[in-house]
């Protein structure tokens, strides 16, 4: 399986303290003949993703989350970078993964909390199926996702393959820290996980 990570270590170590529709004229079967096959009408109600563009910003309304959105790499030992600990509200985006509407899973990390304050996703496990959340890209589109799935794992048995690897829709993941923390570690011991699907208003 594909992994959009770019030599990336896929165990994140997040050490955080702190609409589409059919096409418009489908053909129709012929008469009296069988109708559309399941793949036929998959591929007919298919949302069509976007094109490659920066995101710029990110907004979730049902936990009053709002942040820009700063570009994040990796760290020298191959672990994916996090945004500064010391601006817990900032959240950033993986450039090495599709950008958020493009096919693929984009992924934005941020943290639960950090300078002893509330972090820009510390209500994110709260996040539930269907819940919107809104990214807006520098070519002036905003890229709406619907929540599938939310996890909390332990960061030892961090699904990877789920995560990061090939899909055939524009897909999201936003990331967090959440669980127990551990004072020896000085982070926390699983991961909150979002997944969420490109759907047009």
């Amino acid at each position: 399986m594909r992994k959009w990570l770019g030599g990336a270590v896929v165990a994140l170590a997040l050490t955080l303290t702190g609409c589409g529709g059919k096409p418009s004229n489908p053909v129709p079967p012929p008469a009296g003949g069988p109708g559309p096959t399941a793949a036929q009408e998959q591929q007919e109600m298919a949302v069509p993703a976007l094109p490659a563009a920066e995101p710029t910003g990110i907004e979730i309304p049902k936990i009053k989350a709002k942040s820009t959105l700063v570009p994040l790499g990796l760290n020298q030992d191959g672990t994916i970078e996090v945004p500064p600990v010391s601006a817990p509200m900032q959240a950033g985006w993986y450039t090495k993964a599709p950008t958020p509407g493009e096919i693929g899973p984009a992924v934005i990390l941020g943290h639960v909390d950090g300078n002893k304050q509330p972090g820009i996703f510390y209500r994110l496990k709260e996040m539930a199926t269907g819940d919107e959340i809104l990214v807006s890209r520098k070519d002036g589109s905003t890229a709406r996702f619907l929540v599938a799935k939310v996890d909390q794992v332990s960061k030892k048995d961090f699904p990877s393959d789920k995560v990061y690897g090939d899909v055939s829709d524009a897909e999201l993941r936003l990331i967090t820290c959440g669980g127990v923390f551990d004072r020896t570690a000085h982070s926390y011991e699983d991961n909150v996980i979002v997944y969420a699907v490109y759907t047009p208003a």
